[in-house]
């Protein structure tokens, strides 16, 4: 036996329609979805291009000499093991993840250059830990970033050589 409709119930056909017209997906949902695609890539064992900037990472970028091993080592102190850093053995850099709009905020240094919006960065798979492509010199876990202060600090008492500037405004390697 069917129930009958009472007066007043808006048969779902109508419902539907006064609904309106089906919205946009929102900007950042875009966003979310690429960041999960290159993510997953990263995790399967690709060498995966990021946009650096928006809800993800900027990046300090400096020399990977002797003096860049003691800047690791006093972050590794500071954080209880370093956020981040991909090391790039064949142009001799250190990649630093440090927190999105870092860039807009970092004053000129004269061992490293911060990049954010709208530059790339290519992270090599989760896995790759040792050279001769550029490799995770301390491993990226989703809880942590390079903290940018101690990581200016540490870079002003040791500064890393080579500086990176006149590299950077010739080549840019993995970061475009």
């Amino acid at each position: 036996m069917s129930t009958p409709v009472t007066t007043g119930a808006v048969p779902m056909s109508q419902f539907v329609g006064l609904a309106g017209v089906a919205q946009e997906p929102d900007p950042d949902m875009a966003d979310l979805a690429e960041v999960i695609r290159t993510l997953l890539a990263v995790e399967m064992g690709h060498d995966t291009r990021v946009r650096l900037g928006g809800n993800l990472f900027d990046v300090v970028i400096t020399g990977a000499g002797l003096q860049a091993r003691s800047v690791l080592a006093v972050m590794d102190a500071v954080q209880g093991g370093c956020g981040p850093v991909i090391e790039d053995p064949e142009r001799g850099w250190l990649y630093w993840l440090v927190p999105p709009g870092t860039s807009r905020r970092w004053d000129p240094h004269t061992h490293a250059v911060c990049l954010g919006h709208p530059h790339t960065i290519t992270l090599p798979p989760l896995d790759r830990t040792a050279p001769p492509r550029p490799y995770w010199l301390r491993p990226s876990a989703s809880d942590r970033l390079v903290p940018t202060r101690p990581l200016r600090e540490a870079l002003t008492q040791l500064p890393p050589e080579p500086t990176p500037h006149a590299a950077l405004t010739t080549q840019l390697g993995g970061v475009t």
